[in-house]
């Protein structure tokens, strides 16, 4: 019965902040109280303890840092600088657009970040070479969250905290390489099957009418090297570990390498090199997310504690074929992320399930965790969700995001959502 009222907090939570966008995180913030304290016995420091400090601290430096280059334009220059170098191979624009927005994405700009500034331009490219708009904006869709999955990127990371709060810390690497290499490869497919069942043929696509961008300042330059360099200290010594297991030095460096506390030293150069505004740069930072994450994450610690997650992994390992687990978690993933965020509710609320049925299964947890951010990704582009809302905002006509709105809710969400299903089933008899 506990377990039942916890699975009910969790889907209330969600419905509240959908239709009264009151954060997500406060509503679960307040039930985990309520059932913890009230109907568990517990005190409340232990509900505190909930918290998920580490995943706070990860989102608010790495987010912090990459503020710099958002705030002195560095982000947008480097993205219409990639677009322009592909103005001559109009019928590749759908990948242009693609790669731009998944490096923009990468270096640290994260989902939300891109898609603000991507979408109307993407938008704005599609008219002026006649391709598209839908196309356009799966596209730049699959850009940002397969590059904000990259393993130092905003996505990227919190799948590592998550991942290692699911007790798979020495594998959480590994998994997120797993999880970034099969988000790229499921959108440039999800992207080709556009282009196929697009009307247009890519060949009458017209080359876009850029303009060429301007050079990057002495500060900008700067920036993007900061942003390349943190990248590469990050990524060398878990690389380095995977090559060379048995190094002593290798492995100690890698144990002392964190994500967070590197980006609050590359914020601090930063900071000491004049690349923006201190205050602008933290009140950039994604609280509303934070809040998301954290709140959500303080009730599934609840859920821990009342044995709600054993729970449904037994049933789920007890009365669900081996085969059918992957696709019923990219379902599942799918159908949250279709009103909700897939970093703020889905994976939240999905992976720490992850470990028990993989034991109970045998499944490999990897297929697991990758099934669900799939799965969450490719109804990322609802309009009720992150992705699709933000593309519904950058139509600048009324009767655009009409067809828009009904285009990505019957055609887009669909095929992205069954092109997932039948990925995770591929990639579960791959792996």
């Amino acid at each position: 019965m506990l377990s039942l009222l916890i699975v009910l907090a969790i889907l209330v939570s969600v419905i509240i902040g959908y239709k009264t966008k009151i954060n997500t995180g406060l509503v679960a913030m307040a039930f985990s109280y309520i059932i913890g304290a009230f109907l568990m016995g517990l005190k409340p420091k232990e509900i505190i303890g909930g918290w998920p400090v580490t995943t706070m601290f990860v989102i608010f430096s790495v987010s912090l840092f990459y503020n710099f280059a958002l705030l002195n334009g560095t982000l947008e220059k480097t993205a219409r600088s990639l677009l322009y170098s592909c103005r001559n191979f109009p019928a590749l624009l759908p990948f242009a657009l693609y790669f731009a927005s998944a490096i923009i994405a990468a270096l640290g700009a994260g989902f939300f970040t891109v898609m603000a500034f991507m979408a109307p331009i993407t938008l704005l490219i599609c008219k002026e070479a006649e391709m598209d708009e839908l196309i356009g904006a799966v596209a730049v869709n699959c850009g940002a969250l397969s590059g904000a999955n990259f393993m130092t990127s905003g996505s990227g990371v919190i799948f590592r905290g998550l991942i290692d709060e699911a007790g798979l810390m020495s594998d959480s690497f590994s998994i997120s390489i797993v999880i970034f290499i099969s988000s790229v490869i499921f959108s440039l497919l999800l992207i080709s099957l556009f282009m196929i069942l697009g009307k247009r043929k890519m060949g009458e696509i017209k080359a876009e009418k850029f303009t060429k961008p301007e050079k990057f300042d002495e500060k900008q330059k700067f920036n993007l090297i900061l942003m390349i360099l943190m990248i590469v200290i990050l990524l060398t010594f878990p690389i380095l570990n995977i090559i060379i297991p048995n190094n002593e030095l290798i492995a100690y460096i890698n144990s002392k390498m964190d994500v967070g506390l590197v980006a609050i030293i590359f914020s601090l150069i930063a900071l000491f090199t004049g690349m923006a505004d201190e205050k602008e740069a933290i009140a950039k930072v994604p609280w509303n997310t934070i809040i998301m994450i954290c709140g959500v994450g303080m009730l599934i610690s609840i859920a821990i504690k009342a044995g709600t997650i054993d729970l449904l992994a037994s049933w789920a390992s007890g009365n669900l074929p081996v085969w059918i687990i992957p696709l019923a978690f990219s379902l599942i993933g799918a159908i949250m992320s279709f009103f909700s965020s897939t970093l703020g509710v889905v994976c939240p609320a999905l992976f720490p399930i992850v470990p028990v049925i993989a034991e109970g299964t045998g499944i490999n947890p990897l297929i697991l965790f990758t099934a669900i951010v799939i799965g969450a990704q490719s109804s990322a582009i609802s309009p009720f969700s992150s992705g699709g809302s933000l593309i519904l905002g950058s139509c600048t006509e009324d009767e655009e995001r009409e067809s828009m709105f009904s285009r990505l809710l019957f055609i887009a969400v669909p095929i992205s959502v069954l092109s997932a299903m039948l990925y995770n089933f591929a990639l579960g008899l791959i792996l």
